[in-house]
């Protein structure tokens, strides 16, 4: 499909099925349909999902209560793996969502509705210990391709300096000299490869967890200074 005109006649047709009456560019609609004492039905149309036809189906809001978006079915990647967020915002917008395939069929992906979010509240928790437990602000918002400091990479270099300044260790003294309570959890799981088990509950600095310390010296610092 070339045009958004191409859209028109299988979405037509697709309503016309249901029992809508159909009639193109009524006023600023693309599209509007009514079926007997119905709430009347506007589609919006468009090549490509885009932000404008979002907004379109926003402004038609302001008029109807029942807006599609329709969109042609993509063979690009990029429709596959953006449809998720593509619905998941539709739904959170109240809009509908429409794909018309080049071989003229329509699939309603996603009906008009309202929105009442379902919280995550399992997730939100853990966003939450996440920023209770960070020690100050260590990372730049928007920048990508880095290692983040998480609070639990702050508590894995506490364990590794304690190895580092007082060789191998207990678990359960590691966590006592640094007050990290999951020491032994964290150096027994050694996501980073900083810790090497010498005995059950035991622990020594890995070559590579001297590397972790020179290269997060500076988060280091902040840490024994805080």
């Amino acid at each position: 499909m070339n045009r958004e005109s191409d859209l028109y006649p299988p979405l037509k047709a697709w309503l016309e099925g249901q029992g809508y009456e159909v009639k193109a560019e009524v006023g600023d609609c693309d599209v509007l349909a009514r079926r007997g004492d119905e709430p009347p039905v506007v589609v919006e149309l468009k090549l490509t999902f885009s932000l404008a036809l979002v907004m379109q189906g926003v402004a038609r809001q302001a008029l109807f209560e029942h807006v599609y978006l329709a969109v042609p079915v993509s063979k690009q990647r990029g429709w596959k793996l953006r449809y998720r967020d593509i619905v998941r915002l539709c739904r959170r917008l109240g809009l509908g969502l429409v794909a018309v395939g080049a071989d003229g069929t329509v699939e309603a992906h996603l009906d008009p509705g309202p929105y009442a979010p379902r919280r995550n509240t399992k997730k939100a928790g853990r966003l939450l210990r996440e920023f209770d437990r960070r020690v100050g602000d260590p990372n730049v918002g928007g920048v990508t391709g880095v290692k983040r400091m998480t609070a639990y990479r702050q508590d894995a270099l506490r364990c590794a300096e304690f190895l580092r300044r007082e060789g191998v260790s207990k678990a359960s003294f590691v966590a006592k000299g640094t007050g990290v309570a999951r020491a032994a959890d964290l150096m027994r799981a050694d996501h980073y490869g900083w810790f090497g088990r010498v005995e059950r509950g035991v622990y020594e600095l890995t070559p590579k967890g001297v590397e972790g310390l020179q290269e997060f010296a500076e988060e280091l610092a902040m840490l024994a200074a805080g």
